[in-house]
């Protein structure tokens, strides 16, 4: 998890340009807190003369411009990086940071990026000339510049598979609390705690335990290898998969009394199953602070880590947090883009039917004389040969018009009327057509992303309930 902070520089009283420019960048670079100056990086300048440099490329937009600004001028920006305790190496902390620093500023701007380790927490310090290389322009801090600069720091942590701020209205949170988020235990290691707890109630057999473990909040399923289910799990975990001293086998020999048990250290847990926190963020972190190990490597294989910040992005966004409120809101739009799909369909079936009805009226009113002269001359066969296409073209209106019913044919002018009106009605439809599919992709596309993320497990469980099934079997 980096937080980020975005800060101004201005000369203040009583300093020049130069001298304003040296202070913030000597306290960067501070030899003891960068490792020796191990880890400073820059680019685009010398870090040993940065403050010349930067000093130099000011004076040139001046002589190159003519513009000049008084003492509010932003001589630089500081951006502070800040990651959470034991989650990130110094090189790597550096590498995202210049990472975050050239996206930042698009590569038009020198900067100085200093990692500092002399706190519990590993964070950078970014420091980039305002004036551009060209030394014809400057950066200039813009309404949600903060919230740009958090937007992109989330997209490159979960790039690279970091975790990000579950919450970004820190107001009235001290540093501590804002990074004090710890790593939850997994589901395995929750059960592990309900067993430790179950134990030290003294159950007298095996049956006795696995009761507490309902007490406690958790499904019992299987005879043979009991499975245990409970909370946010989606599938049933085999009790023979939870590891040494945790086994059927070994709980059965601590409660005869032929085996002593020694709980795990990781499994400090509370012992009620976990409950969904309700944020899809948060569900996103635990999910991340995973590790990468094998789960991480799996999902990390099937899931497009870019797709994944974007998402993140789009939810945060549209505050779409809560995941019923965002399967709420892709159902509606889902239906509202149908609607609209329906209503234009129907237009232009509409249409197509006024088109073809138009055309037989047409054909049916220049025929007409031809087929009454026919009828005079008692269905003549010669009259028909010499007018035999006139007179098909004819029977083939008269017969579409018995095939819909009409009684009285409406005229071509309130046909060519009824037209236009449902072409207007589609043309003004199509507009919301767009919008909506375009809504509907979205929301789809950010719920599909979350419901893979979520489901990371599920092959693994699935595999677990198969084996499950096989043992009651045997």
């Amino acid at each position: 998890m980096a937080t980020t902070r975005l800060m101004p520089l201005h000369t203040g009283k009583g300093r020049t340009v130069g001298q304003a420019i040296s202070a913030i960048i000597d306290y960067t670079e501070n030899p003891q807190k960068t490792d020796g100056g191990r880890l400073i990086t820059s680019w685009q300048c010398d870090s040993r003369i940065a403050d010349a440099e930067f000093l130099f490329a000011k004076n040139q937009y001046t002589h190159k411009t003519g513009r000049v600004r008084g003492e509010d001028d932003v001589i630089a920006y500081h951006l502070r990086q800040s990651f959470v305790p034991g989650e990130i190496t110094p090189e790597e902390a550096n590498r995202l940071g210049c990472e975050l620093a050239k996206r930042f500023t698009k590569g038009n701007h020198a900067y100085i990026v200093c990692t500092h380790i002399d706190k519990a927490h590993i964070h950078n310090h970014v420091i980039w000339n305002s004036t551009a290389l060209s030394q014809t322009r400057k950066f200039r801090n813009f309404w949600g510049s903060s919230r740009a600069v958090r937007r992109l720091n989330d997209t490159i942590c979960i790039e690279n598979g970091y975790s990000i701020v579950e919450n970004p209205k820190r107001h009235g949170k001290s540093y501590n609390k804002w990074l004090g988020d710890k790593k939850k235990p997994s589901h395995r290691e929750r059960i592990c705690a309900a067993i430790d707890d179950a134990l030290a109630q003294k159950p007298d057999s095996f049956e006795t335990l696995l009761e507490l473990l309902r007490q406690a909040g958790y499904e019992v399923k299987g005879k043979k290898v009991p499975s245990l289910l409970g909370g946010e799990q989606k599938k049933s975990i085999r009790m023979d998969t939870l590891g040494d001293g945790y086994t059927p086998a070994d709980l059965r020999a601590v409660i005869a009394g032929e085996k002593a048990h020694t709980p795990r250290k990781s499994a400090a847990a509370p012992v009620k199953p976990e409950k969904r926190s309700g944020n899809l963020l948060v569900d996103i972190q635990t999910k991340l602070r995973a590790g990468k190990g094998a789960g991480y490597a799996r999902w990390a294989t099937l899931f497009n880590l870019k797709q994944m910040a974007q998402t993140v992005a789009y939810l945060q966004d549209h505050e779409l947090l809560d995941y019923a409120v965002l399967s709420e809101k892709a159902a509606a739009a889902s239906a509202h883009f149908n609607e609209l799909s329906a209503r234009i369909k129907a237009a232009e079936k509409r249409m197509a039917e006024i088109a073809v009805l138009r055309e037989h009226i047409a054909n049916y009113a220049k025929t007409r004389d031809t087929y009454v002269a026919y009828r005079k001359a008692g269905y003549s066969k010669k009259f028909l040969a010499e007018h035999e296409s006139e007179i098909t073209i004819h029977k083939a209106a008269k017969n579409y018009f018995d095939g819909l019913g009409f009684k009285k044919l409406p005229t071509i002018k309130a046909l060519n009327t009824e037209y236009a009106e449902l072409l207007a009605e589609k043309k003004a439809a199509y507009a919301d057509y767009r919008k909506a599919r375009e809504e509907m992709k979205e929301l789809l596309t950010a719920k599909a992303n979350i419901d893979r993320i979520l489901e990371l497990d599920k092959e693994q469980e699935e595999a677990n309930e198969r084996r499950e099934k096989e043992a009651e079997q045997r």
